[in-house]
């Protein structure tokens, strides 16, 4: 049995405290260095020069879809679900529409009912704080309605067009997938760039595949969800470091659930989300890129854009 198995009897004890344990020691917050007015934090790194440079990376005319399939009954981070309905308005029963519309047709509509954290996912600069503030100090009771967010919503989020980039940590430890719980520190992370002649710089996004959505969400969707592989909170500041706009995983989290010890559980949400206004990227399709051995890669993202609201079901693109 790998060590990160054996300790699914611990997460499964713990995994209702791991939901809400609070990140305590967390740094304070920091005022944003694009000004006190700031909703976008490391969104303002993406510029015309990057967004042109990205585009370069377009040789192949190739793309792929960085979303996984959402499905209804995933399964998700507690409570979170999803649950779709395909109807046919008024056209029930065999009702004949011929008077409505003046000839025979049909068509479906759909409801949805679900939470926006389900799945691929962006996380917003509103979704995670610290002692009542969230970004660029905006206090939580200011910005937080039952309506949605008043500052710092999904809405001022502009295209994300940057620079892919990928890490396969997967590779490096020459496995389908990495462990449960298994921690990626700043030192494997360096040495696996260095291996794969991997080179982060200025508003890239950068993507992490340890394997384990591919391994396990359809076989075992009960351990998918109760624990995964991750950075550490050290490797969180790390990746800070090189000032991308987002970070991201294969997995429904970024840091190692349960964490090593010393390390406190999403922690590396408020090193990146809080911060330093960086976005992360859940649940992204990177398995299909690093079978094609693609690395670098041209990164678009044009979220739904509703109002308040703090993450989004996204399906970014990767072109090459």
């Amino acid at each position: 049995m790998s060590q990160g198995v054996s300790r699914l009897g611990l997460v499964g004890c713990l995994v209702g405290f791991l939901w809400i344990a609070p990140a305590v020691g967390a740094e304070e917050c920091l005022p944003s260095p694009w000004g006190s007015d700031d909703q976008i934090g490391a969104a303002n790194r993406i510029t015309p020069s990057r967004v042109v440079a990205a585009a370069d990376l377009v040789q192949q005319g190739r793309t792929h879809p960085l979303g996984i399939v959402l499905e209804p009954g995933m399964p998700a981070f507690p409570p979170r679900y999803t649950s779709l309905q395909v109807v046919q308005p008024g056209q029930q029963y065999n009702n004949d529409l011929t008077p409505v519309y003046g000839w025979d047709l049909q068509y479906n509509d759909d409801v949805v009912q679900m939470w926006l954290g389900v799945g691929p996912q962006l996380d917003g600069l509103g979704h995670v704080g610290h002692k009542g503030l969230y970004y660029n100090c905006n206090p939580g009771a200011e910005i937080s309605d039952i309506t949605g967010l008043k500052r710092l919503g999904i809405e001022n989020v502009p295209p994300l067009v940057a620079r892919g980039v990928m890490i396969d940590m997967a590779g490096h430890f020459d496995v389908d997938s990495l462990d449960a719980g298994q921690p990626i520190t700043s030192a494997d992370l360096e040495a696996a760039m260095k291996a794969q002649a991997v080179e982060l710089r200025e508003g890239d996004v950068i993507l992490i595949h340890t394997g384990w959505t591919d391994a396990h969400l359809k076989s075992d969707p009960q351990l998918w969800n109760s624990t995964i592989p991750g950075i550490t909170n050290s490797a969180a500041e790390y990746l800070a470091d090189f000032k991308p706009v987002a970070v991201g995983a294969d997995t429904w989290g970024l840091g190692a659930v349960p964490p090593i010890e010393g390390d406190r559980v999403y922690h590396d949400h408020l090193t990146l989300i809080m911060k330093h206004g960086i976005y992360i990227l859940e649940t992204m399709n990177t398995g299909p890129l690093v079978d094609e051995g693609v690395s670098e890669f041209m990164f678009v993202l044009g979220q739904a854009r509703l109002k308040g609201a703090v993450q989004m079901i996204i399906n970014p693109v990767a072109m090459w």
